[in-house]
């Protein structure tokens, strides 16, 4: 009879093509790290000489590096916050579209639709931005401060141009669209086809089944999506430079001419002419810029293994 003990020393022979991939593997995700590792030692070391700098080294009136980097900041999360509270309701609802509605023919069109949308270049969408988005919306905000300019949010005076922060957050929310569908729409897909078959022969209507079945179980993938989403948004550079008009300051104001800008389009627009300690400003502004993109992917992270025993989004 075969002991325990000697099962636990029967294992199968170790090919070399076993032994190979296994190796590389390793090397892959040692590298990862190694540049990870590599990326945030260059951004730190060379981030030093901003720490210390004297008033006269920043641009407008900030007194310290903190001081300057803090309007950066709040435009980096403000704008990638406001996309994310456009963006998350339609994808949410495309996915569902998708999944759970559309016929097999029209939801794989609209998928792969959807899917081109991540393909397409920032600069395009800053260009629709300029050209299509901004004019097309500037008469809707002057009627928005009309009617609601005793909200702080819309209060005016409102652009000319249309080219507002409200505006850049629309168009990255085009742009994580396809980020935030494409997973949430898998997580759908991946409800227990039995969970779905009993909610309805409860009588529940199709809409009560993706309520008390479908978005219960994508939870956690629905908030995880949105964590990448927020991470793409807080990153974006080209399309912001090109849509907002930038103020260093904190505006919550959505529709007025001066608008918080970000620390990628500030350092996109500011990085040609800089020399000697404005480098190093600005490198200690990505490194900020780093620091919360990697905050934002931890946390998606710990919310995935929180609850992938009860979710496909593992």
């Amino acid at each position: 009879m075969t002991t325990i003990v000697a099962r636990d020393t029967i294992r199968a022979p170790q090919r070399a093509g076993d032994r190979i991939f296994s190796t590389a593997t390793v090397v892959a995700g040692s590298l990862i790290l190694a540049v990870l590792a590599a990326v945030a030692a260059f951004l730190l070391v060379q981030s030093l000489p901003a720490f210390v700098a004297t008033p006269a080294d920043f641009k407008g009136d900030a007194a310290n590096f903190w001081a300057y980097v803090w309007p950066l900041a709040f435009g980096t999360l403000w704008s990638a916050l406001l996309a994310l509270l456009i963006a998350i309701p339609l994808a949410i609802g495309i996915a569902l579209f998708i999944s759970h509605y559309a016929p097999r023919k029209l939801a794989q069109g609209l998928g792969y639709i959807i899917d081109l949308l991540a393909a397409v270049p920032s600069v395009v969408f800053g260009l629709w931005g300029i050209g299509v988005l901004a004019p097309l919306l500037q008469p809707f905000y002057t009627s928005l401060v009309e009617w609601f300019g005793w909200i702080p949010l819309f209060a005016g005076p409102v652009s000319g141009t249309g080219r507002t922060i409200l505006t850049v957050s629309i168009v990255l929310a085009v742009m994580v669209l396809p980020i935030i569908t494409a997973i949430c729409r898998e997580i759908f897909l991946q409800t227990p086809v039995l969970y779905e078959e009993a909610s309805l022969a409860l009588g529940a209507t199709r809409w009560e089944m993706i309520a008390m079945a479908v978005l219960p179980f994508g939870r956690s993938g629905i908030i995880s999506a949105s964590m990448l989403g927020l991470g793409r948004a807080l990153g974006e550079t080209m399309a912001v430079a090109m849509v907002l008009s930038p103020s260093p300051q904190v505006i919550f104001a959505l529709l007025t001419s001066q608008n918080p800008t970000t620390i990628a389009a500030n350092i996109a627009l500011n990085f040609p002419e800089a020399h000697g300690t404005g480098v190093n400003i600005l490198l200690a502004t990505g490194l900020v810029l780093f620091v919360i993109t990697l905050a934002v992917n931890m946390v998606a992270r710990v919310i995935i293994n929180r609850r992938k025993a009860f979710s496909g989004a593992n």
